[in-house]
């Protein structure tokens, strides 16, 4: 095969004959080779492991420039919403496409308020798992179940009940994450508090009990807002896809949900900044020095990993790391065995920044390098870190999920393949195998 390019198409060149392709231009000027006819065309399909240079989708939600670590939600920088936005503003203008009125906002604010209380039915549901359950089985479990307790809410097509799907599982998200953690403590389970904001109630479910009164750190709650904003969503990454994949079956919305946070589960994709707090708390409590350490990760023979370094999009800094790093000198400050980690983080990062090695394999820190720092300062466990993950990721999967829905050129998710297994062969009866 062989391609020629015009302004508006790509001619493909095939064994048997020509193929012109339109060429599909985003507002960011991305380019893509529209290959939707190709299969009926030619008779030929691509081969692309990971999806690595395939568009599912044309998408108004997220852009992202990984050669410029760029990242921006409904063409608002990152760092701009995370400086002066706050999780739910940003939750309306992904779900919505625009940021809010006051009285919108306000409104918004109040409905999410309203819904963090989960059906009483539904604790039973935990008590039936086991108490060392991983939190992200609990929480994917749950979610699953809302489709049950919310029957009058599952129909894809219809906006009302989407809406209202969507509005749900925002405000319970928090409950159900906290609630996890305390069924594995045999602790009870803590109402919401309708007059604490968004963050705040989350760690007053996760850590206040019914014996004292318990204050949420104002600004432990601030950050915990700001790492939700980071991770609110990430563009076509391993879990959106799922969501979207099992939303194109017609599922219902909580089924769909309930199978991202499945895919975040997975520790190259969400658990991966357990792994950087996991792998720092080895080098706090090891002799290696930073420059030590790295030398064994260039050392194939060592098998030594480096976590929370390079990204699958990014082939420059991750934005989100740079806006977590400015806050973990103020945070870590106040966390008793935190700063070690911050201080060993940034040796590791130093090195990294000035070895040839890293530099010309653009292995950067990205999100998770520094989140899993910040969690550990707020006191979260580390089992839990990927759960917080899945409530900042919900107002993502959502927009995703819904503009799907719209997409007039919506089609059931159905990849192909190239069969290379055994050719045709005839059955034979046990007795002569």
């Amino acid at each position: 095969m062989d391609l020629g390019m015009t302004s508006n198409t790509v001619k493909l060149c095939y064994d048997h004959g020509e193929l012109e392709l339109p060429l599909i231009v985003g507002s960011e000027d991305e380019k893509a080779i529209d290959i939707s006819k190709l299969r009926s065309a030619t008779g030929h399909i691509t081969i692309d492991p990971g999806y690595v240079n395939t568009g599912s989708c044309q998408s108004a939600v997220t852009f992202l420039d990984g050669e410029a670590g760029v990242l921006r939600y409904r063409g608002y920088p990152i760092e701009q919403l995370a400086e002066h936005s706050s999780f739910l503003e940003v939750s309306y203008l992904l779900l919505h496409g625009r940021l809010p009125s006051e009285k919108e906002f306000d409104r918004y604010v109040y409905e999410i308020k309203h819904h963090t209380m989960i059906h009483e039915d539904l604790k039973r549901l935990y008590q039936a798992l086991p108490k060392d359950s991983h939190p992200m089985a609990v929480c994917s479990a749950v979610v699953g179940t809302l489709g049950a307790f919310y029957k009058e809410l599952v129909d894809p097509r219809d906006v009302a009940q989407v809406d209202g799907a969507a509005l749900r599982l925002v405000a319970k998200m928090p409950t159900i994450a906290a609630y996890s953690y305390k069924y594995s403590l045999g602790q009870p389970f803590m109402y919401p508090v309708d007059s604490l904001d968004y963050p705040a109630n989350f760690l007053h479910m996760m850590f206040a009990t019914p014996c004292e009164e318990y204050a949420v750190d104002p600004l432990m709650a601030k950050v915990l807002d700001l790492l939700l904003i980071l991770h609110a969503d990430h563009e076509q990454n391993c879990s959106t896809s799922t969501v979207r994949m099992v939303g194109s079956s017609m599922a219902n919305l909580f089924a769909s949900v309930s199978a991202g946070i499945n895919a975040l589960w997975g520790s190259l994709h969400g658990g991966a900044n357990q792994a950087v707090v996991e792998m720092l708390d080895a080098l706090a409590k090891g002799a290696d020095t930073p420059e030590e350490f790295m030398n064994k990760v260039k050392d194939k023979k060592n098998n030594v990993r480096l976590m929370g370094f390079g990204h699958r999009v990014y082939k420059n800094f991750d934005p989100r790391s740079r806006v977590l790093k400015k806050v973990c000198g103020e945070v870590l400050s106040r966390a008793e065995g935190s700063c070690r980690l911050f201080e060993i983080a940034q040796g590791l990062e130093e090195v990294a920044l000035k070895d040839e090695y890293f530099v010309s394999r653009k292995l950067y820190p990205n999100v998770d390098f520094y989140s899993g720092i910040l969690y550990r300062a707020l006191g979260i466990p580390t089992n839990m870190y990927t759960a917080l993950f899945a409530m900042g990721r919900m107002p993502g999967w959502i927009a995703h999920w819904k503009e799907m829905h719209v997409d007039p050129a919506f089609k059931i998710g159905r990849p192909r393949q190239v069969y290379v297994g055994e050719k045709k062969r005839d059955y034979v009866s046990i007795s002569l195998r």
